[in-house]
Parts: structure tokens; sequence; C-alpha cells
């Protein structure tokens, strides 16, 4: 209500420069290349995926922890991290889009984003999110070749 354009721009500089120069992380964005990519027409799968060139993104990256569980093959250890991006930075600036099943590469390991959220509202109106919260787990070995 009395919130407008104005204060929106304010939000999104002053978000951008505390993402780039005082607590963000950078990270490398892998996204999927739709247009190469051949997905199943029923559904909506692929079983090898094509991926764009990396984008270098600054989030906040907050580690997880690590579960361990049995299984009928043995011990897994599940490793994940939830990234916050800012969504006006990625969408208007660098024209990316997060999506389920992209990877990104923090810390010498490549994570795979499997759920998303909108988590946040700026000035508590519904149709202005300003946050993009993603659930990431580490990828398996030879499940994502970077090269």
């Amino acid at each position: 209500m009395f919130f407008n354009e104005k204060e929106r721009d304010l939000v999104k500089q002053v978000n951008d420069e505390l993402m780039e120069r005082i607590i963000g992380q950078a990270i490398l964005y892998y996204p999927i290349d739709y247009e190469i990519t051949n997905f199943h027409p029923l559904y909506g799968e692929s079983l090898e995926k094509n991926f764009l060139a990396p984008i270098h993104v600054y989030a906040m990256v907050k580690w997880e922890g690590q579960e361990t569980s049995t299984t009928n093959f043995g011990i897994d250890r599940l490793q994940s991290i939830s990234i916050a991006f800012h969504k006006r930075r990625l969408t208007e600036d660098q024209d990316l889009f997060v999506r389920e099943g992209d990877f990104v590469y923090h810390g010498d390991i490549f994570y795979e984003i499997v759920s998303l959220q909108e988590p946040k509202w700026l000035f508590g109106q519904v149709e202005h999110s300003f946050e993009i919260g993603a659930k990431c787990i580490r990828a398996r070995e030879g499940t994502f070749n970077a090269k």
C-alpha cells in the first residue's frame, strides 16, 4: 500500500550490495539446457541432461550437515546445503531462473537442487517475493560431469 516501485528498487540495491560485497558467497550455477536436453514426453524426465555454461552467482549458503542412513547396500551419507538466492538479482540482472534438477558448485563439491521455496515477501506483499530458497544435496559420483 505505502511501498511502491522506488522502495522495492532500494531494497534490491541494498540486497545486491550486501550479497556481493559483505555476506554472500560465490557459487557456480549450472542450469539445464532445455533446448538440447531430450525429455521423455510423458514423464518429463531425461536420462542425460545437457547443461549451459556455469554462471557466477552470489548467494547465502548454509551448511545443513550430513545424515547417515543404512540401506540394503550399506551405509549412505547424504550431505546437504540450503541456498538463499536474491530473486530480482537473478531474474532481472542475470536472466537466470532457479529450477529443481540444476546443479551448483560450492566448496569443491557439486550439489543438485532438489526443492525450492519462496519464503519471504517484500513488505508483506504477496506478489513481491524477494528470495528463492533452494535445498540441495551432494551429487553422487558420476551423476554430474562439469566438463
